[in-house]
């Protein structure tokens, strides 16, 4: 089983993943102004908007800048490992939000993992987070897709992974594929299923429609800009058809159980009625 390094040993070396403002610089941590300013190296997915966010923050980052983004992330690892085992710490920041949460990010902390090299994580803003606590919707229990597929047969069969899922679903789409994303939804979900479109999130022009699939997809084709997240509703159960479980009752009956109480049993169990189900029991049995 992996162990985690505490924050204290990360000062001495150690791999930090920082959260940076998604829009507002407000957002930002003190922990995030101290990292930039002491880390022997920052790993930016965009150098100059990292050196941007310092000045923003009226912050002097002192560590050598290196770039990291998806397409020079595996060959930074290695040169970024032997820093961290030398004793200096490397923070690891991206454009916005979270490091590794559909940014670059994952392959570095796996790659310290495994070299048993201290890791830790300054928390602070995220799309995803940001988006359930405005998206109006049930969110206890959500799953997070990343972005949707780009390919309209590939998204069409994610989609109907979603069909049945209870948890709301929070997911990242393109602008220009909004509008065709959402129309799918509509044909697969159902035009009635829930949903928020979160725009822009913290920035000057924040924006979050909420609505059913329809309503969202004829929204759309005026077309959106910036960056979008999308929260979808869970499914809502089913209740089972009473006479598809008289199989289900009529089992428990065998096994010694009276009618009503195996009634009572399997209609707990599927949501629906127990009088409906005991008069579905007793039409089958007249019938057969």
């Amino acid at each position: 089983m992996d162990g985690s390094a505490v924050a204290d040993e990360v000062t001495a070396g150690g791999l930090v993943l920082a959260a940076t403002p998604m829009g507002d610089v407000g957002d930002a941590s003190q922990r995030l102004r101290e990292a930039l300013a002491t880390a022997d190296v920052v790993a930016a997915e965009d150098t100059r908007r990292t050196r941007s966010l310092a000045k923003a923050l009226d912050v002097e980052i002192t560590g050598r800048v290196v770039s990291f983004y998806d397409h020079v992330e595996t060959a930074r690892i290695p040169m970024l490992l032997e820093e961290i085992a030398a004793g200096r710490t490397v923070l690891l920041v991206t454009d916005a939000g979270m490091p590794s949460v559909s940014d670059p990010g994952y392959r570095m902390v796996a790659a310290c993992v495994e070299r048993d090299l201290p890791v830790t994580c300054l928390p602070g803003p995220s799309a995803v987070t940001t988006a359930l606590a405005l998206s109006a919707l049930p969110v206890e229990r959500f799953c997070f897709d990343g972005f949707a597929p780009r390919k309209s047969g590939q998204r069409r069969e994610w989609l109907r992974t979603l069909a049945a899922e209870p948890r709301a679903c929070v997911f990242f789409e393109a602008p220009h594929r909004l509008a065709d994303c959402l129309a799918d939804a509509v044909e697969i979900l159902g035009p009635d299923r829930r949903a928020a479109v979160c725009r822009e999130l913290t920035k000057t022009y924040e924006e979050v429609v909420r609505g059913t699939l329809a309503e969202l997809a004829a929204w759309a084709v005026e077309g959106a800009r910036g960056e979008i997240t999308v929260v979808l509703a869970g499914a809502q159960p089913v209740a089972a058809d009473p006479t598809e479980l008289v199989g289900a009752v009529e089992s428990l009956t065998a096994s010694g159980l009276r009618l009503k109480d195996a009634c009572a049993e399997i209609a707990s169990v599927h949501a629906v009625s127990r009088r409906e189900l005991y008069d579905a029991v007793l039409t089958a049995r007249r019938g057969s």
